[in-house]
């Protein structure tokens, strides 16, 4: 008896994919300057200038901006980093 190739929903597999939830959000303070908090974006997080100074203008006018978002394990070093360098951050 001959098997039966199985036949893939495509729409199904692709709803099933899930994203990455894990976002890290920076608050605004009072003792960072605008210089300090680009240069970190771009140094720890890789971002471009323009980038790193929209984050940077986003959290002094709204208090806080994603900066990342990824998996976890990912997130967690550079959380580090971010905090090492004085900026208050968190993963939600």
């Amino acid at each position: 008896m001959a098997k039966r190739k199985k036949k893939f929903d495509v729409e199904s597999l692709l709803a099933s994919i899930t994203y990455p939830t894990n976002q890290i959000v920076v608050y605004n303070d009072t003792h960072n300057s605008f210089d300090w908090v680009i240069g970190t974006f771009m140094e720890v997080l890789e971002h471009n200038y323009y980038q790193a100074e929209q984050c940077a203008n986003i959290i002094h006018t709204k208090g806080r901006c994603v900066v990342k978002e990824g998996d976890i394990h990912a997130l967690n070093p550079l959380l580090d980093a971010i905090k090492e360098k004085g900026l208050t951050a968190d993963i939600i």
